[in-house]
């Protein structure tokens, strides 16, 4: 069975059983469909988890599990960190914060000129999901650079300078990192018990900050890329990036394979697939699973920020992980 997205145009009724997935409409596809598991259930009272698996036909899979929390917010979390009780892990929208307009609503940056009080409330939301205290945060100041910090405990509450990816082995450290259309990367070894989170914008992914921060859990905890489980979360897609000139040379210097990452436009422009060059990265160093979500963050600025879609003034949605 084939489903073609040519546009945005579902009914109403086609949406409230589709809520896990999104197929970008500017990105003109036909997916096969290979399984489908829509369900939802309670759980602690008020947990909503609605599943839905989709193989694509260019190998891409969207496996991701949404929740709602007893406070309102909307997060999702990757398929293959789920069965790992000892990860904390979520993938936050923009829905159900405090802040106003042009943040509105759960927006953690500290940066873009929202109210810190509304900042702050924010931060003390997602933490009140995912059970977790906001001293338990490390998080970084991001640079848009290939710079990974491994960190501990003497490093939560702290935000480490010049920095676009944490790894830390350490439980009840939760990293967290700010996103509008960069990738984020999360990364789980299992037998090493190492968490990581990655910031990958244009500039960092053609410096291959996945593979440093993949090449960081080695060197710091001894982790075998064959164990380590990446999820690659909600970003712009190909649908909407375009880049000038000046990328295009930087991604065809930094990648052999780069005519797969490039789509030439009728206009002649170009647009970059970072989702598949963070996963060319993490599997050309060697990891053993990689689950892509292919949900385009310009596509869905309903749910997530978007600096392409909402412009200079707009909010960062938050992906927080780490150990219990």
């Amino acid at each position: 069975m084939t489903v073609t997205c040519k546009d945005a145009q579902r009914s109403q009724a086609q949406r409230g059983t589709t809520e896990a997935f999104h197929c970008p409409p500017a990105l003109q596809v036909t997916v096969t469909l290979t399984a489908v598991t829509l369900y939802r259930e309670t759980t602690r009272g008020d947990l909503e988890v609605i599943i839905a698996h989709l193989g694509f036909l260019d190998n891409r899979e969207l496996d991701l599990l949404r929740h709602r929390s007893g406070n309102g917010l909307v997060y999702y979390r990757f398929a293959n960190l789920a069965p790992y009780g000892e990860v904390i892990h979520g993938v936050f929208t923009r829905l159900g914060g405090v802040s106003a307009f042009p943040f509105a609503s759960l927006n953690v940056g500290r940066s873009v000129g929202d109210d810190p009080r509304a900042v702050e409330a924010n931060h003390g939301l997602i933490c009140q999901a995912l059970n977790i205290s906001p001293d338990d945060i490390a998080t970084a100041h991001q640079v848009h650079s290939s710079r990974v910090a491994v960190v501990g405990v003497g490093e939560r509450g702290r935000a480490i300078p010049g920095t676009d990816a944490l790894v830390t082995g350490a439980p009840g450290v939760a990293l967290m990192l700010r996103f509008a259309d960069c990738v984020p990367i999360a990364l789980y070894d299992p037998v090493k018990r190492v968490v990581g989170l990655v910031h990958a914008g244009w500039r960092g992914t053609v410096q291959g900050i996945a593979r440093r921060a993949v090449l960081a859990m080695v060197e710091a905890y001894g982790s075998r890329p064959a164990d380590i489980v990446a999820g690659i979360g909600p970003s712009i897609g190909p649908c909407c990036y375009q880049i000038g000139r000046n990328v295009v040379q930087l991604v065809q210097e930094a990648f052999a394979d780069w005519p797969s990452l490039l789509r030439r436009q009728d206009d002649g422009s170009f647009h970059f697939d970072l989702w598949e060059a963070n996963r060319q990265q993490l599997a050309q160093v060697g990891v053993g699973e990689i689950e892509v979500a292919g949900v385009c963050t310009a596509c869905h600025n309903d749910e997530f920020f978007s600096h392409r879609a909402d412009g200079p003034r707009t909010g960062r949605f938050g992906v927080v992980i780490g150990l219990r």
